[in-house]
């Protein structure tokens, strides 16, 4: 039986889901206020994680994932998104390159699109081989402030001179 609970951040409320078999998703959703409801046991740990993370206290999570049912190929993307450090970047390319399949480009991205644990497994470190943001659940804005977040010195917008 999957639990749910609500996580506050500063960019808004997140709505988590899973059991003892690990965290099925983690999803921005649309609430103006976190409901307060007690937190179940089995998700306690990864809202105290994410609470670190959006605190900059934390630079990597430690939690079981169940992506039961999801194809393999998206596991596997999921699996190398998992691998990039914290503040850091990689292309889609790279990744399916990675994943010995250099032509999937497109099928990364669409694993992308469909990672339901967002931020955990940190879907927005992937950007366009050129460099460009490309493609997140909620906007590139969403996308980034969470590289922000995490590389301020790198992905912080410059503000104009004039």
């Amino acid at each position: 039986m999957l639990a749910k609970t609500y996580c506050e951040s500063p960019f808004g409320i997140f709505e988590i889901e899973g059991s003892e078999r690990g965290i099925t998703k983690v999803k921005l959703i649309d609430l103006e206020k976190c409901p307060d409801e007690p937190i179940p046991d089995v998700l306690k740990d990864c809202v105290h994680q994410l609470t670190e993370y959006f605190n900059r206290e934390r630079d990597h999570f430690d939690l079981k994932f169940d992506w039961d049912g999801k194809p393999d190929f998206h596991q596997a993307v999921w699996n190398e998104l998992l691998k990039i450090p914290y503040g850091r970047t990689t292309s889609y390319s790279s990744i399916a390159e990675l994943l010995n399949n250099p032509k999937s480009v497109r099928a990364v991205g669409q694993a992308n699109k469909n990672n339901p644990i967002a931020i955990i497994v940190p879907c927005h470190r992937v950007i366009a081989k050129s460099g460009e943001l490309q493609g997140y659940f909620s906007g590139l804005d969403m996308k980034r402030k969470l590289l922000e977040l995490e590389n301020p010195m790198s992905f912080a917008e410059q503000g104009s001179l004039f």
